[in-house]
C-alpha cells in the first residue's frame, strides 16, 4: 500500500510540473480604453511564434469590448458583456492570426501575428 501511495504522489507531481511547463506567458489584453494587444512572456507585442499548443491569459478590462482570436482552425472570443480574466489553451497552426474587438474592429481595434513551423 505504501508503494501505491508513492506512485500516485509521483504521478501527481509530474502532472503539476507538466502543467506549469506548458504555460507560455502569452497575454491578450483588451480595454479599458480602445486598445487591444497580444504580448509574449517578455511583455513585448507578439509578431511571430512557432506552431504548438499554448496557454494564453486573456484580460478583458471593459464590458463594451470583447477579445476575439481567429486563425487556422481557431475561433475563440470572450463575450462583449464579459469583464475579467480567463485562460485559454489554444493550438496554433502555421498561418496568420487576427485578434480584434468585434464591435470596434472597423475603428482599428485589431492586430495580427504570424505562426511559423
Amino acid at each position: 500500500m505504501t508503494l501505491s501511495v508513492l506512485v500516485v504522489a509521483a504521478a501527481a507531481a509530474m502532472v503539476v510540473a507538466s502543467a506549469q511547463a506548458k504555460f507560455s506567458g502569452l497575454t491578450g489584453e483588451v480595454g479599458p480604453a480602445y486598445s487591444i494587444e497580444v504580448k509574449n512572456k517578455a511583455g513585448k507585442d507578439l509578431k511571430t511564434i512557432k506552431a504548438g499548443t499554448y496557454k494564453i491569459k486573456v484580460e478583458d478590462k471593459a464590458s463594451i469590448h470583447n477579445f476575439h482570436l481567429m486563425g487556422p482552425g481557431l475561433n475563440k472570443k470572450t463575450g462583449i458583456s464579459f469583464k475579467g480574466d480567463t485562460v485559454w489553451t489554444i493550438k496554433l497552426k502555421p498561418g496568420r492570426y487576427t485578434y480584434q474587438c468585434d464591435p470596434h474592429a472597423a475603428s482599428g481595434m485589431k492586430g495580427h501575428f504570424t505562426v511559423t513551423k
